[in-house]
């Protein structure tokens, strides 16, 4: 059941010096557009059927119709908030006993969160946007929101089946300058706690360019992120049981750009 995710590329103020870049202004917007190469591994369950979950990336992207993912961050440089969505869309047609099996799904994710800077060291020397180098620390709290429908048709009938759980999750984001132009940035959280899923965490790391796109302040990034979440809905019944046990990573591509 092949499945193409997004990740959140993050995209912290730390890497803009959103004062000296916006100075009549308090509040900065950070866009990052971005892909994420993601292979699946482990196991799932619908309506009682088990199977066990191992799609690489080339099989998701043979079957790849629509992707669109993306982060908006709006910040002061001292706290701010992040949005982060990712809509995908696969099909595929295989064969059983001579029938043929149509198979659609279609996978959305959307995510918000809070951070507040709690700590910042300068390193000595600026960066090329003409701010210190730095290394800082922001927690970051937040909402995770996913929904997964498949669409099956065979033996000229159709189902339609879907599940959406929303996980609470807590975490810590960190940029460190490494000199003038790159930069590492990273994340980590943990959610689910019973609420939505039994369990999710999140993991992401960021090697970052600094230069300029469009006349706008840009960092290319290039990096890897790990998604897993264990999730269950069953109705007593077995008849429209659920389980989502995954883990979802790969590298990523993106990069921000400050407006």
């Amino acid at each position: 059941m092949p499945v193409f995710l997004g990740a959140s590329v993050v995209a912290s103020a730390a890497d803009f010096d959103t004062q000296r870049m916006a100075p009549e202004r308090d509040w900065t917007v950070i866009i990052s557009p971005y892909v994420w190469a993601a292979s699946l591994k482990g196991s799932g369950s619908l309506a009682g059927f088990d199977t066990d979950v191992d799609v690489p990336f080339s099989d998701t992207l043979e079957h790849l119709d629509l992707a669109a993912m993306g982060n908006i961050e709006v910040t002061n440089g001292q706290w701010g908030v992040y949005f982060d969505g990712q809509y995908v869309r696969t099909s595929q047609d295989e064969q059983v006993q001579a029938h043929e099996i149509g198979l659609d799904i279609r996978m959305t994710w959307l995510a918000a969160g809070l951070f507040y800077k709690v700590y910042e060291d300068e390193l000595g020397g600026d960066t090329v946007f003409g701010k210190p180098r730095t290394f800082s620390i922001e927690p970051t709290v937040g909402l995770r929101w996913t929904k997964l429908e498949a669409d099956v048709s065979a033996f000229g009938l159709n189902a339609t089946k879907s599940a959406n759980w929303t996980d609470p999750f807590v975490g810590v984001r960190f940029n460190g300058d490494l000199d003038e132009r790159w930069n590492l940035v990273g994340e980590v959280d943990v959610g689910g706690f019973d609420v939505g899923s039994k369990l999710s965490v999140n993991a992401q790391t960021y090697l970052g360019y600094r230069t300029e796109m469009l006349g706008h302040p840009t960092i290319l990034r290039g990096g890897y992120r790990m998604l897993y979440q264990d999730y269950e809905n069953d109705d007593f019944t077995g008849a429209n049981t659920f389980r989502w046990d995954v883990n979802e990573h790969g590298p990523v591509l993106g990069f921000s750009m400050v407006f």
